[in-house]
């Protein structure tokens, strides 16, 4: 009677217990819709790094800033252009019936602060004395000169300051947008090994529950023979529970993984794409990350350390044009005009060929505004050394110290490596004294744990190896091991 009794609690419990398990693997497995499956293929890791680079929100938003740097730069580039201008005058009323049109285009010298002219200028009708410039020949006058700068301005003035500044704000933006795709391939390396070492987890567990699931049908059967005690098959029972919690627990973070993937692995049209548990590698090969190449000027590629070179270059270009302040002004100006056609009004005298030159000085007496800053460009430019000669050594530091946590790393990787395979030797041992009835339940579950266990520290000190080696990728500024240059 109380065998039968057992049979029957065996027959109806293994399917209950049973269900729940099935009903987590369809939940935690469900079938994305295709539209967000890009294939069924297991998915690596440059496959990632390729969508992070291509469509990564923040990167997207990097290359719209450095759009933005270009036309503050095509701004400050217009103070160059050529400027065209056209006047007019007529008298309506009056003695005089003077009639003058002129038109002229100035255009600004790039290498120097002054600039080139030329201009054409016709009239008709009389003037009075005192507008006697305004005579021409019949078919006008034709007019061409320059002003050169000698001392300010002349190797540097505020229209040509703009320029760098702006070039600069271009490269800065540039490498601010280096700086945010390094960051970006960087946390969706973590995301990606993060998955695939929770798929690994959620792997492992589901092994240990379907080695307590098999073994629940032969006690059952023993147990009902009587050649097992009935406690047996309640002890067997408690650890599925035990282990269908750990797969649970398991499935929700590998879930939570695959979300957090998400942000990261986007398709064509820059969406999100949730990534189902059949694309979940098939085993640790895909934990080994980046190949990190050992290059001696990382230092120089490191985008936060260009950045900070960039505006020392822009707060030389303040400091020169503070000092071309200082400088008293010497411009020489040239000026040549002819009058053509016929002899106007005003006489033969405008006839020949006309030719001026001249010069303007001023000297500031008291410029304590450029003075002042110089005082702030150069305090600007000592801070910037100063912080670039920390970022230097912190970066040294910092890669030193990563390539230490990489070495040991690997190294425990190693030891874990050695365990998980001493342990399953004995869990498997374990199991066949079981099944011979030489062990007892209680030590053949503790290996298999123990072995699970193993197995699992093994996965998470892969994942430190990729995580460390991700970290020495990004402190090297590595474009190819970080999907930049594919």
């Amino acid at each position: 009677m109380i065998r039968s009794l057992l049979l029957i609690s065996a027959l109806v419990i293994a399917p209950a217990l049973d269900a729940p398990a099935t009903a987590q693997r369809i939940q935690a497995n469900p079938t994305p819709p295709p539209a967000t499956v890009p294939g069924s293929a297991p998915l690596t890791l440059g496959e990632v790094l390729r969508a992070s680079a291509r469509a990564a929100p923040q990167i997207v938003e990097a290359l719209a800033k450095i759009r933005s740097a270009e036309g503050r730069a095509l701004t400050a580039s217009g103070a160059f252009d050529t400027v065209f201008e056209a006047d007019g005058r007529s008298r309506a009323l009056g003695y005089y019936d003077g009639t003058v049109a002129s038109a002229s285009a100035t255009r600004p010298l790039t290498d120097n602060g002054g600039y080139v002219y030329g201009g054409y200028r016709v009239s008709r009708g009389s003037f009075p004395i005192y507008e006697d410039q305004n005579y021409t020949n019949r078919l006008g006058e034709v007019k061409v000169g320059a002003l050169y700068s000698l001392l300010r301005d002349r190797l540097v003035d505020e229209r040509r300051t703009r320029r760098t500044l702006a070039s600069g704000d271009i490269d800065i933006a540039q490498f601010e947008r280096e700086a945010v795709a390094i960051g970006v391939q960087r946390r969706a390396i973590d995301a990606y090994q993060n998955w695939v070492a929770a798929g690994l987890r959620l792997r492992a567990y589901r092994d240990l529950l379907d080695l307590s699931q098999n073994r629940r049908g032969g006690l059952a059967r023993q147990v009902e023979l009587g050649a097992r005690p009935d406690i047996l098959l309640a002890e067997n029972d408690q650890n599925l529970v035990r282990r269908r919690a750990l797969v649970v627990r398991a499935e929700g973070d590998f879930q939570a993984a695959a979300n957090a993937l998400s942000l990261y692995y986007r398709d064509a049209a820059g969406e999100p794409v949730l990534v189902g548990p059949e694309r979940l590698p098939r085993d640790a090969e895909a934990l080994s990350g980046v190949t990190v190449a050992a290059r001696q000027d990382f230092q120089q590629r490191r985008p936060d350390l260009q950045v900070l070179l960039a505006r020392i270059d822009q707060g030389s270009a303040r400091l020169a044009l503070a000092q071309n302040e200082l400088r008293p002004r010497l411009d020489l100006r040239g000026e040549m005009g002819k009058d053509v056609g016929p002899v106007g009004l005003g006489g033969a005298n405008r006839t020949p060929l006309e030719a001026a030159v001249g010069f303007r000085f001023s000297m500031p007496l008291q410029n304590r505004a450029a003075k002042g800053r110089i005082v702030e460009a150069q305090a600007e430019m000592d801070a910037l050394a100063a912080r670039s000669r920390f970022l230097r050594d912190q970066i040294a530091i910092e890669v030193e110290g990563i390539t230490i946590g990489v070495d040991a790393a690997e190294k425990l990787a190693a030891i874990a490596e050695q365990e998980r395979q001493l342990a399953e030797r004995l869990a498997a041992a374990e199991r066949r004294r079981f099944e011979l009835g030489s062990s007892d339940f209680f030590l053949v579950n503790q290996r298999e744990e123990t072995a699970n266990d193993a197995r699992v520290r093994l996965i998470d000190a892969q994942a430190r190896i990729a995580a460390a080696r991700a970290e020495l990728a990004a402190a090297t500024a590595d474009r190819a091991a970080l999907g930049l240059e594919l």
